[in-house]
């Protein structure tokens, strides 16, 4: 990875995000949303993929990858040490059982929509992590580290849902746009830790899609504290853990 190729990605990511944008925002001009004309979902699906389009695109072309078989197999590399997937799960636990705990769910969706919900996630979420995971962020923490590269790709991250959520027509969504860029930027450390330790996309892909299955299956109440309570919370436990794997990989070293 390279400078050249972030930048790339990133041109590529929002260029094929607004042009989708642009088109459904002058469909609304003549009163055709998505609520009224499904096939515009054809541009809002465009739009949500432009991080995974724009990885493979400019992946290739800087012959980082043969082709789409081998991407494929660099995201979806499922053959990872079992502590990578422990680690998965005890981020999903700092992100929701803090939040369960304090604010509590109002209800659940049943469990058999659970394996569906899984696979609706992974396409319509977790997928866009081989663009923001496989190439941002871990340039930015080679150069930047830890805070600085999550800060960074958490508010670029945030930047890009404002079409997508335009693109739908919910226009309703901007006023908490604000609360979900904080949660966008916490999420961020994560995914930092994550890229840090584990140097596996799929990993990343994993947390999104677990993350994105919890908030569907499970009717969680609003709170505020509950809120600040998990993110500060996912933080801090991202930034120690991060802190005791550099540790003894120097012990290691050293050794």
């Amino acid at each position: 990875m390279n400078k050249k190729i972030t930048i790339q990605f990133l041109l590529l990511t929002f260029m094929i995000a607004g042009v989708a944008w642009g088109i459904c925002a002058v469909f609304g001009v003549f009163g055709l949303t998505v609520e009224n004309a499904i096939w515009l979902w054809a541009f809002v699906a465009l739009c949500a993929f432009s991080p995974t389009i724009a990885s493979y695109v400019v992946l290739k072309r800087n012959n980082e990858v043969k082709g789409f078989k081998e991407w494929l197999k660099n995201v979806f590399n499922v053959k990872t040490p079992l502590r990578n997937y422990l680690l998965i799960v005890i981020l999903i636990a700092v992100c929701y059982v803090p939040l369960i705990i304090e604010s509590g769910f109002d209800s659940a969706q049943p469990f058999y929509l659970l394996v569906p919900v899984f696979l609706g996630c992974l396409i319509g979420g977790g997928i866009e992590e081989a663009g923001w995971r496989y190439i941002l962020q871990p340039e930015l923490d080679k150069k930047f580290g830890l805070a600085v590269s999550s800060l960074v790709t958490g508010a670029i991250w945030a930047a890009w849902h404002i079409p997508v959520f335009l693109s739908q027509g919910r226009i309703e969504s901007l006023p908490w746009l604000g609360l979900f860029a904080v949660g966008c930027l916490c999420m961020s450390f994560a995914y930092g830790a994550i890229v840090r330790i584990t140097k596996n996309v799929f990993m990343s892909v994993l947390f999104h899609t677990l993350s994105n299955t919890a908030t569907v299956m499970f009717y969680l109440s609003d709170s505020s504290f509950g809120f600040a309570l998990s993110n500060g919370l996912l933080v801090i436990v991202s930034v120690a853990i991060v802190f005791v794997y550099e540790k003894r990989q120097r012990t290691q070293n050293t050794a």
